[in-house]
């Protein structure tokens, strides 16, 4: 019961503070977070890439209250872009965006979410890379889900995430299925009420596998975005039925997590990218992680037991 409340705690000032200033804290986070500064991703994208892994990279940011803060996090982007076209690591690593980091929910919030990730989208082409829209709370789906619609005009490997939890997936999934579409498939990570979203676990499993079936019937690219064991053998299974080869689909997982099986699964010939997310802005990152797995938030409990 303990996932609801670290997700309230994802978006409370007082508690960020309180754990930001614990002195464990920034060693566990290291476990999930790729550092703060752009050259610490690189050389952690050096790294995975090198061992037969691919990458999308989060500079981490989200609920900008500015239109400075906004121009920042299209900025950290560009700079990102530029640092992958100069090292070649298009082909192996793209860019996971929030559009709430790019001034979603200000006023005229869609207008200027658009133009700040059209010149992300545009520098990803230019370094042989591309980008995927990361899915927010509810609230922000149509929006994202249209700002995707405009960005694939130009760029139809813009890709989109959706999650398993809402109600409405589903027919989003339809909806994305068609040639071209490339799709990350999660079970969902925001406190989302019954009115709009599944509450139980075995449930959204079932919605997760009901999306999957879509997803790999359909003509696009799926990516499945899961550390369940149940979840990659499923998917394993639907992509054989399909026909589909192993570069017509990919499994992502998060940096830090289940690294032995990211391995396993490039050593076994598919496509697997690890999401790497970096910067300074780490903490309502860091609480959906605890909130996820009991096993992420007993790490962190045994580290703070430990170091008192």
């Amino acid at each position: 019961m303990l996932g609801p409340v670290l997700l309230a705690a994802a978006r409370s000032d007082s508690i960020r503070r309180v754990v930001s200033a614990a002195p464990v804290t920034r060693p566990v986070v290291d476990r999930f977070v790729a550092g703060e500064r752009l050259d610490q991703a690189m050389e952690t994208v050096r790294s995975l890439t090198g061992r037969g892994l691919e990458v999308t990279l989060d500079h981490l940011g989200e609920d900008v209250t500015d239109r400075t803060e906004a121009l920042r996090a299209r900025d950290a982007y560009l700079a990102l872009a530029e640092a992958l076209r100069e090292a070649g690591l298009g082909a192996r690593a793209e860019m996971s965006v929030k559009l709430s980091a790019f001034g979603q929910a200000l006023p005229g919030g869609d207008d200027i979410a658009y133009e700040g990730v059209l010149r992300v989208v545009e520098a990803a082409a230019e370094a042989d890379t591309t980008v995927t829209l990361d899915m927010e709370d509810h609230t922000t789906v149509d929006s994202t889900l249209a700002i995707l619609a405009k960005l694939r005009e130009r760029f139809p490997a813009t890709g989109a995430v959706l999650q398993s939890y809402l109600y409405r997936t589903e027919d989003d999934c339809r909806a994305l299925a068609g040639e071209g579409s490339r799709v990350r498939l999660v079970k969902g990570a925001y406190k989302e009420p019954a009115s709009v979203a599944l509450q139980d676990k075995h449930e959204v499993d079932r919605a997760y596998v009901r999306c999957l079936r879509i997803l790999m019937a359909g003509e696009g690219y799926p990516m499945i975005g899961s550390h369940d064991p149940r979840m990659v053998a499923i998917a394993r299974e639907l992509a054989r039925r399909a026909g589909r080869k192993p570069d017509e689909y990919e499994f992502q997982m998060l940096y830090g997590i289940r690294t032995a099986e990211q391995e396993r699964l490039a050593a076994a010939g598919h496509r697997m990218r690890v999401y790497v997310p970096y910067g300074t802005d780490w903490y309502g990152y860091f609480m959906r992680r605890l909130a996820e797995r009991p096993a992420n938030l007993a790490f962190f409990l045994r580290s703070l037991a430990t170091r008192g």
